[in-house]
C-alpha cells in the first residue's frame, strides 16, 4: 500500500487544479478544455514552485482510461444511422477537407526536414476539427439551428469515424515504420471485417440482452452493464491487435442503436467528464515553455496553415457537394481549428515512440491559438461572403448557383441492375463476413477442443459437421437472397442477355459459398481436395433445400432488423414531424425546428392570431405538442402555454428571429428575479361567538377563494380533523390551523368580515 499516497495525492492535485481552472474558464466564457490544459501545465514540472505530480506513470494510466471513456461517449453520440443520415454533402466535403489537410501536413513536415513518421502524424493531427469547441461556439452564438450548422455537425460525424480509421492505420504504419500500400490495404480490410462482425453481432445480441434484463436495469445496474460491455470490447479489441480506443468507440456505437442509448449517455457523462478531464490535464503536462519558445515561429506558421488550409478546403468541399457559396464559407470558417482528436493522435504517436517529443507541445500550442480564434472566424464568414459576392464575376456566380441548385432538382433514378447489384453486394458482404468469423472461431476454438478430446478421423468429421451446420443459415442467405426479388424477375424476363448475366451472378455467389466451405474442409482433410469440392457442392444443395436453414436464416435476420430499427421506429412514433417530411422540406430550403416555450416567455397566453408569426416573421407553426397531445395545423385561436413544443417551418434567419422573440423577457420578469418570493407560513385562528364562521358550513363560506388561505386541520374538544368536508359547520371554540402567505394570513380576519 506504499504507492497509495502518491496515487491519491496525484489524482487529488489533478482534480483540484482542474476544478479551479474549470471555474475560472467558465467565468471567462472560454472552452473548459483549455482550462484543463492550463491546469496540466500548472500541475506539471514546468511550474516547479507549485505542487507537482509525484509519479507521471499514474497520470498516464488515468489518461488512457480517459481516452477510453471519451471514445465510448463519442460512440454513444455517433450512431451509424447518423452517418447514413448526413448524406453525401457532409461525406464528400469531409473527404476533400481531410484528404487535403493530411497531404498538406505531410508536405509541410517533409519541407521542414522532419522524419517520415513525424510528417505523417502531423498530417493526421492537422486534419481533425474540434467537436467540443465548435458545439460550444455555436451554442454561445445561437447558430446551432442554421443550415450550415447542420452540415458542420454532419462533417464532424464523418470526421469522428475517419479519425478512428486513421488511428488504426497510423498504428500499422508506426509499427512497420514504413508506408506500403498493400500493408495499409490489408490493415484497412482487416479493420472493416472486425468492425462489421462486431457491429452485426452486437446489434443482434446486445439490444436483445437489454430487453430481457429491462426489469432489473435501473440506473445503477445499467451503468455497470454498459461500462462492463465497453471494457469487455476494449479488452477484445486489444487481444485481436486493435487499439483500446477503437473497442470503446465500437461498443458505444452499438449501444447508440438501442432504445437505452440516451439513458446510457446520461449515466456515462460524469465518467467521461471525470476521466476526460484527467486526459486533457495530462496533455497540459506535456507543454514545455522552452520548446514553445524555441519553436514560436513554427507554431505561428502551423497555425496559419490550419486556419488557411481548413477554411479553403472545407469551403471547397462543401461547394463540391452542391451547397451555395454562403453556406460553404460559413461551414469552412467554422472548421478552422484543431482539437481533442489531434491530442489523441499525438498521444498515440508518443506512446508508440514514433514522433519527436517536441511535436506534442507544438500541436497543443497550435490548438490553443486556433481555439481562441474560432468564434472570430465564424463571425468573419458573412462579411467575407459579401466581399466575395460583390467582386465575383457574374458568370462564376451563375455557375456556382446553378451547381448548387442542381442538387435539389436531380432525381436519383437507379435502374434495376444497380438496385439488384447493390443489394446483392450488401447482403453477400455481411453474411460472408459472419460466415468467415465462424470459420476463424472454429479454427481457433472449436476444432482444437474437439480434436484434443476425439483425435483422428472422427474428431475432424465432427468438427467439420458442427461448423458447417453453424454456417448453414448464412450460406443459404448468400445463395438465395434477392433471387426472387422484383428486380431479378424483371431483368430475367427482359432479355436473354440479362439471363446470362444473372446466371453468372448466381455462380459468383455459389463460388463465394464454396470457398468458405472449403476453408473448413481442406485443412481438416488435406489429402482429399477434389472430394472436398464435391462435398462442398453437395452441401450447398442441401443448404438450399433444407427448410430448417431457411427458417433459421429468416429468424436471425428478423431479429437483427428489429433491433436495428426499433430505436428509429420509436423516434418516428414520438416525433411531431416525420423525418422524411423534414428531409423533403429541407431540400426545398425550408427548415424545421422544435422549440420549447419557456415559462418566462411574454408570449404565453396569447393566441396565434395575436402573435401573427406568419405575417411578421414569414414562418408557420406546423404542430403544437402539449404533453402527450399533438395539435397539428393549429388554428389562429390556439394559445401558447408554458412548455409547449412548437414545430415551426421557415428559413434559418426567420427561425432565429422567432426564437429571440419567443424567449424575450418583459422587464417585470427581470425585476421579479431579484425579489424575494413570498413563502407559505402557518397560523392559528380561534372561532369566537361573533366570528362570521360560527354556525356556517365550510361550503357556505367559500373561505379559500375569498381569503386565499387554506385550512390544514381543525381541532374541536381535543379531536383533530385533517380533511374537512364542505358540509362541516363551524362552532365557537374551533381552532383552525391555516396555511397561506403571511400578508394573506394577517388580513384573514378582515377578509372574513367582508363575507
Amino acid at each position: 500500500m506504499n504507492h497509495l499516497p502518491d496515487f491519491i495525492g496525484d489524482l487529488a492535485l489533478i482534480l483540484i487544479t482542474a476544478g479551479i481552472a474549470t471555474i475560472l474558464f467558465k467565468f471567462l466564457k472560454q472552452p473548459v478544455v483549455l482550462g484543463y490544459i492550463v491546469a496540466g501545465f500548472i500541475a506539471g514540472s514546468a511550474v516547479p514552485w507549485l505542487p507537482t505530480i509525484a509519479d507521471i506513470e499514474n497520470v498516464k494510466i488515468w489518461a488512457e482510461i480517459g481516452v477510453i471513456f471519451l471514445l465510448f461517449a463519442l460512440g454513444l453520440e455517433f450512431s451509424f444511422r447518423k452517418l447514413i443520415a448526413v448524406g453525401g454533402t457532409a461525406t464528400l466535403a469531409t473527404m476533400i477537407n481531410m484528404g487535403a489537410m493530411i497531404v498538406i501536413g505531410y508536405m509541410v513536415g517533409r519541407m521542414l526536414g522532419w522524419p517520415t513518421m513525424d510528417s505523417v502524424f502531423l498530417g493526421g493531427m492537422l486534419s481533425m476539427s474540434s467537436t467540443t469547441i465548435i458545439i460550444k461556439a455555436f451554442n454561445d452564438m445561437s447558430l446551432q439551428r442554421q443550415k450550415f450548422a447542420g452540415i458542420v455537425f454532419g462533417m464532424l460525424i464523418v470526421e469522428d469515424l475517419a479519425a478512428i480509421v486513421m488511428m488504426v492505420l497510423l498504428s500499422t504504419v508506426a509499427v512497420s515504420n514504413r508506408i506500403e500500400g498493400v500493408e495499409l490495404l490489408e490493415s484497412f480490410a482487416r479493420l472493416l471485417f472486425f468492425v462489421l462482425i462486431w457491429f452485426v453481432v452486437g446489434i443482434y445480441a446486445i439490444p436483445t440482452l437489454l430487453k430481457r434484463l429491462k426489469t432489473w436495469l435501473n440506473d445503477e445496474t445499467l451503468i455497470i452493464v454498459a461500462t462492463g460491455l465497453c471494457l469487455g470490447m476494449v479488452l477484445f479489441a486489444s487481444k485481436v491487435g486493435f487499439s483500446a480506443a477503437l473497442g470503446a468507440f465500437i461498443m458505444g456505437s452499438i449501444l447508440a442503436e438501442t432504445i437505452r442509448a440516451k439513458q446510457i449517455e446520461h449515466l456515462i457523462e460524469p465518467l467521461k467528464n471525470l476521466f476526460g478531464a484527467v486526459f486533457f490535464v495530462s496533455v497540459g503536462m506535456m507543454i514545455e515553455p522552452a520548446v514553445i519558445g524555441r519553436h514560436i515561429g513554427l507554431i505561428l506558421f502551423l497555425t496559419a496553415v490550419v486556419l488557411g488550409g481548413r477554411v479553403i478546403f472545407a469551403t471547397l468541399g462543401v461547394l463540391a457537394s452542391g451547397e451555395g457559396l454562403k453556406v460553404a464559407l460559413q461551414s469552412g470558417f467554422s472548421l478552422a481549428q484543431i482539437g481533442e482528436f489531434s491530442f489523441i493522435i499525438a498521444t498515440l504517436g508518443m506512446s508508440l515512440g514514433v514522433i519527436g517529443a517536441s511535436l506534442y507541445p507544438i500541436i497543443v500550442a497550435v490548438s490553443i491559438i486556433t481555439t481562441f480564434t474560432t468564434p472570430y472566424f465564424i463571425r468573419m464568414a458573412t462579411p467575407v461572403y459579401r466581399f466575395i459576392e460583390q467582386r465575383l464575376p457574374s458568370a462564376w456566380r451563375k455557375i456556382i448557383d446553378g451547381y448548387a441548385s442542381s442538387g435539389l432538382k436531380t432525381v436519383n433514378r437507379q435502374n434495376m441492375w444497380n438496385r439488384l447489384l447493390r443489394s446483392v453486394v450488401q447482403f453477400t458482404t455481411v453474411y460472408a463476413s459472419i460466415t468467415l468469423a465462424i470459420v476463424l472461431a472454429g479454427k481457433h476454438l472449436l476444432i482444437p477442443l474437439i480434436t484434443q478430446n476425439l483425435p483422428g478421423f472422427w474428431g475432424r468429421l465432427l468438427s467439420a459437421t458442427l461448423l458447417l451446420l453453424l454456417m448453414g443459415p448464412f450460406l443459404r442467405a448468400i445463395l438465395m437472397k434477392k433471387n426472387r426479388s422484383d428486380e431479378f424477375k424483371s431483368l430475367w424476363n427482359d432479355s436473354h442477355f440479362n439471363r446470362g448475366a444473372l446466371v453468372s451472378l448466381l455462380i459468383l455467389k455459389a463460388g463465394v459459398c464454396c470457398a468458405l466451405i472449403l476453408m473448413v474442409l481442406i485443412p481438416l482433410f488435406p489429402r482429399y481436395t477434389l472430394g472436398m469440392v464435391i462435398v462442398s457442392m453437395a452441401f450447398m444443395g442441401f443448404v438450399i433445400f433444407f427448410e430448417g436453414f431457411k427458417r433459421q436464416s429468416r429468424r436471425l435476420e428478423a431479429r437483427f432488423m428489429e433491433n436495428l430499427n426499433r430505436k428509429e421506429q420509436l423516434a418516428e412514433e414520438q416525433a411531431a414531424i416525420h423525418p422524411r417530411v423534414a428531409h423533403t422540406l429541407l431540400s426545398k430550403k425550408i427548415h424545421l425546428e422544435e422549440i420549447e416555450v419557456s415559462p418566462q416567455s411574454p408570449r404565453i397566453g396569447k393566441t396565434l392570431r395575436e402573435l401573427d408569426f406568419r405575417g411578421k416573421l414569414k414562418l408557420n407553426i406546423v404542430t403544437v405538442v402539449r404533453g402527450n397531445r399533438k395539435i397539428n395545423i393549429p388554428d389562429a385561436n390556439e394559445r401558447l402555454y408554458p412548455y409547449d413544443k412548437l414545430i415551426v417551418a421557415g428559413s434559418d434567419e426567420n427561425i432565429q428571429k422567432f426564437v429571440r422573440d419567443l424567449e424575450a423577457r418583459n422587464l417585470e420578469y427581470a425585476a421579479d428575479d431579484d425579489e424575494t418570493q413570498p413563502h407559505i407560513v402557518l397560523s392559528q385562528y380561534v372561532v369566537e361567538a361573533h366570528s362570521p364562521l360560527a354556525g356556517r358550513s365550510l361550503g357556505e363560506t367559500n373561505l379559500q377563494q375569498k381569503t386565499e388561505c387554506m385550512i390544514i386541520s381543525l381541532e374541536r374538544e381535543g379531536t383533530a380533523w385533517a380533511n374537512i368536508p364542505a358540509s362541516f359547520v363551524f362552532r365557537e371554540g374551533d381552532i383552525l390551523l391555516l396555511a397561506g402567505e403571511k400578508t394573506k394570513l394577517d388580513a384573514f380576519e378582515t377578509a372574513l368580515f367582508s363575507f
